[in-house]
Parts: C-alpha cells; structure tokens; sequence
C-alpha cells in the first residue's frame, strides 16, 4: 500500500501541474502606445485649507507638456494625492497648449513679459549657444523645438508665476513671416504719403 501511495502521488502532482493554465504577462502582450507629448513635473507642494474641523492637506502638481517641436502648455491643479495632482496638472496642460514660432532652432525676437511678481526676458541666439536658462524656464523651454535660447528671469522666485510668464512671452512671439511682410507693407506705403503731403504744399 505504501508503495503504491508513493507511485500515485507523483501522478497526481503531475496531473495539477499540467492543469494550471500557462502564465502571461498582460503587460508584454498590450500594444504600447507613443507619447506624443513629453511631461515633466516642474514643482510639487503641500498646501493645507483651514476648515472647522481643523487643516485640510492636499498637494499642487506644477506640470509642463511639449512635443519638442512647436507646442508647449503649462497646467497646475490640486488633488487628494500627488498622483491625482499630477494628472489633473497634466490634463490642464494638454488644455491650454500654444503652438510657439521657431526660426532656425531659436525665437525669431526678443520677449519680455510680467506675470503678478515675476518678470522674464527671453532672447533668441545663434546655432550651438544652447538654452542658456535655469529653473522653470529650462525646463518649460527643453520640451519644445528650441535649441538656443539665452533668457533672464528678473522679479519673484514664484515657480508659477514664472511658468506663466515664460508660457506668456513665448504666446507674444510673432512668426518672422508676420513682422517681416508688415515692415515691407509699411515701407511701401511711406513713400506715398510723403508725395501727398508735398502734393498739398504745392
């Protein structure tokens, strides 16, 4: 009996073995999908709200969204955690994108604006400069098609505000096209009111 109990084991081991069902990894067999925007979180806080019951904690997800090519969008949001936070930053970026006017790797002029507090200057710059910037405005800046860049932030320290401004200056920005064809439309017609006024002094 002991022998056969001992023969008989194997086999059933066997048997339960070969009727589990084979192992997959879910994540390996989904397709993957191409990011089209690159995000990256610029700054995370703690902010709390005083209500009757005491303090109320949440966290503020700064987030900037690009292509690295002419679109960038900045988006801050609130959430329970910072994940929730992050997403809803994320989605608010995707939002409020602008398509940004690059000239030969760089901003085709100058652009200075302020925000509240904070005050940035960006300037365009010749090939192999590089983005010559800190904080918020490299990084808002490395997530889309410009490679030079020499800019200056100049007033508050608010990473907000900052990220506003910088998104700000690059929004003013006027395709070379624009300003170049305005400038010769104005050239031409200089000439003309000249001839009238002295038409009229005759």
């Amino acid at each position: 009996m002991a022998e056969q109990q001992t023969q008989t084991r194997p086999q059933g081991q066997g048997q339960r073995r070969d009727s589990r069902p084979p192992r997959r990894n879910d994540r390996r067999d989904m397709p993957r999908e191409e990011k089209l925007f690159e995000e990256q979180v610029i700054n995370i806080d703690r902010v709390s709200r005083v209500v009757k019951g005491g303090r109320r904690f949440r966290f503020k997800a700064l987030v900037v969204v690009g292509d690295r090519k002419t679109r960038v969008g900045v988006g801050v949001s609130k959430g329970q955690d910072v994940q929730t936070a992050i997403a809803k930053a994320t989605d608010v970026a995707k939002k409020n994108m602008i398509t940004v006017p690059v000239v030969n790797t760089t901003i085709p002029h100058d652009a200075e604006v302020k925000v509240s507090g904070a005050r940035v200057l960006i300037k365009p710059a010749a090939p192999g400069t590089g983005i010559i910037a800190g904080g918020v405005v490299r990084q808002i800046i490395g997530v889309t098609g410009i490679n030079n860049l020499l800019s200056k932030s100049l007033g508050s320290t608010n990473k907000v505000n900052i990220a506003y401004a910088t998104i700000d200056a690059l929004k003013s920005l006027v395709p070379r096209e624009e300003w170049i064809g305005a400038y010769k439309k104005t050239a031409k017609k200089a000439p003309a009111k000249k001839a009238e006024v002295v038409a009229e002094e005759k």
